[in-house]
């Protein structure tokens, strides 16, 4: 045996100086120590000698073994710096062009709803994405037992336990349904005037279609002050209507329900497709709904500490998926969240 392990010694040391690429060192590693190798039937046979004889065969064929391997992978590294070095590289050639990311059509719709407020004296305010049942419905007038509730479908999130752990039991947290709870949080740690733009992500149990997703934004709007009228409200969707869809448009409001204002109203614009003459877009009526908005109701007031009969204000909500579907002529909301970068390239 001893004799076997010089002969496939030296047989090995004979072949490593015909190796000249990767292709050869691989057909040399199979046949010295593939399945079949000879170095391998030694090594299975060693059951077969007596005690003194199979520990020496053994300790020469795992050296012999190891020696192989470390050979194989000197060659290997060899032969890989032997290829990168003669690469030819012509250093007059220009560089790899770099290709730069763009802003999401959305974060592009909220920069630009946020530049248009700003100027009008609204600040930006930001809340907590999973919040309570009392920041999210209570607080803005909406009770247990409220038929509204069920308009906003919610994603709920198990109660915290004494330790403050989240458990499975069904509880007060949840995934915000609006950005509305944004305004309770403000007022209540603020006093008048306030005029704040709250933009976000929101969560409600809908199916996906080309108009509904289960997460989405809004930018809610606040403006609360002493001598607050519901003609405050309509100069500012009114500026705001202009400057995102052109002085064009046409707004209108129609008389709607919310229960955290009072007045209520859903405001509208003249189509931008048709130019206000009817399509299928606009359902042939000339008019596209872009958000809702209207006083804020008393009752809302009162959980904030503020007195109703001294303050006033108004409020509104839009959905910047809608806006940038209406802006952007996007008819499916689906595609702002495939990643399909042919779509996202067009913004």
């Amino acid at each position: 045996m001893l004799n076997e392990l010089e002969k496939i010694k030296k047989e090995f040391l004979d072949s490593v100086e015909a190796i000249k690429d990767s292709k050869a060192l691989e057909e040399l590693r199979i046949k010295f120590l593939g399945r079949k190798s000879a170095l391998t039937s030694v090594l299975r046979s060693l059951g077969t000698l007596v005690q003194e004889e199979r520990v020496l065969v053994g300790q020469k064929a795992n050296t012999l073994r190891k020696e192989i391997e470390e050979r194989l992978e000197q060659i290997k590294n060899s032969l890989h710096q032997k290829d990168t070095s003669e690469v030819p590289m012509d250093y007059t050639l220009p560089g790899f062009p770099l290709s730069l990311g763009k802003e999401h059509p959305i974060t592009k719709t909220i920069q630009e709803i946020i530049d248009i407020f700003s100027p009008l004296g609204f600040q930006v305010a930001t809340g907590p994405e999973i919040e309570t049942d009392y920041y999210n419905f209570e607080a803005l007038n909406f009770p247990s037992d409220h038929p509204a509730r069920d308009e906003q479908d919610s994603l709920q999130i198990g109660g915290l336990s004494a330790e403050g752990i989240l458990t499975k039991a069904k509880g007060k947290y949840l995934l915000r349904t609006q950005t509305s709870p944004v305004q309770i949080r403000v007022m209540e740690k603020t006093k008048p005037p306030i005029r704040i733009i709250a933009p976000g992500a929101c969560y409600r149990r809908d199916n996906p279609d080309a108009s509904h997703s289960p997460m989405f934004h809004q930018v809610e709007g606040l403006a609360v002050d002493t001598d607050i009228h519901f003609t405050d409200l309509k100069g500012v969707l009114s500026e705001f209507v202009h400057q995102m869809f052109g002085k064009e448009v046409k707004m209108r409001f129609v008389p709607s329900f919310f229960p955290f204002t009072e007045p209520s109203a859903e405001v509208a614009i003249s189509c931008i497709i048709c130019g206000g003459k009817g399509c299928p877009t606009c359902g042939k009526s000339g008019w596209l709904e872009v958000l809702g908005a209207g006083m804020v109701h008393p009752n809302v007031f009162k959980y904030v500490n503020y007195d109703p009969r001294e303050y006033t204000g108004f409020a509104f909500g839009m959905g910047v998926e809608r806006i940038a579907m209406l802006k952007y002529g996007v008819h499916d909301i689906r595609l702002f969240y495939q990643n399909n970068l042919q779509f996202l390239k067009q913004f």
